[in-house]
């Protein structure tokens, strides 16, 4: 019974791995990092390998199956989970803000990060376009101080795959 049990749990916990390491080499690809992401895939096919021929050896047993479905959803989790906590990468974040902004970009500036500002024309007259460039750890700073002037602000926030020269360049040197 217990070399049963501790099969199953290979198999969860194989596949939660797997799906875990695939998330995260994912991100790696879509960012442009190629030997990271040969690596992690490595190792997700190893893992993969062992979890699926767990599965296929004992197919007259539902439970085998049921572990490997249950250890795949939660894989997706748990990657998402970990990716989010590794915050890798940079971002670009664009506020909208009315005409009255020389505060809150003032601010931003005091805490470190790099602002550039577009006059534009929205539905309701003028407006502002606070484009912020800055590493993804340091979104919930910046969303803290966003809020804290204005919980009103349209904000978006879109991946960015390289970043050169600028401000962000000089900060990343002091």
């Amino acid at each position: 019974m217990l070399v049963l049990v501790l099969s199953y749990l290979l198999i969860f916990f194989a596949r939660v791995i797997d799906i875990s390491l695939a998330t995260i080499r994912m991100i790696m690809v879509v960012r442009g990092k190629r030997m990271q992401a040969a690596l992690i895939g490595f190792v997700e096919a190893l893992v993969f390998v062992v979890a699926i021929g767990r599965v296929l050896n004992h197919m007259d047993d539902p439970i085998n199956i049921l572990m490997f479905a249950l250890g795949f959803a939660t894989g997706n989790y748990v990657g998402m989970w970990v990716e989010e906590k590794m915050a890798l990468g940079n971002i670009i974040v664009q506020a909208i803000t009315p005409s009255h902004y020389q505060d809150l970009t003032e601010q931003l500036r005091e805490e470190g990060f790099g602002v550039t500002i577009v006059q534009g024309y929205g539905i309701k007259g003028t407006n502002n376009l606070v484009n912020i460039t800055l590493q993804r750890k340091r979104m919930n700073k910046l969303m803290r101080i966003i809020d804290e002037y204005d919980k009103e602000i349209f904000v978006t926030v879109t991946d960015a795959r390289a970043i050169r020269g600028g401000y962000f360049s000089a900060s990343k040197r002091k």
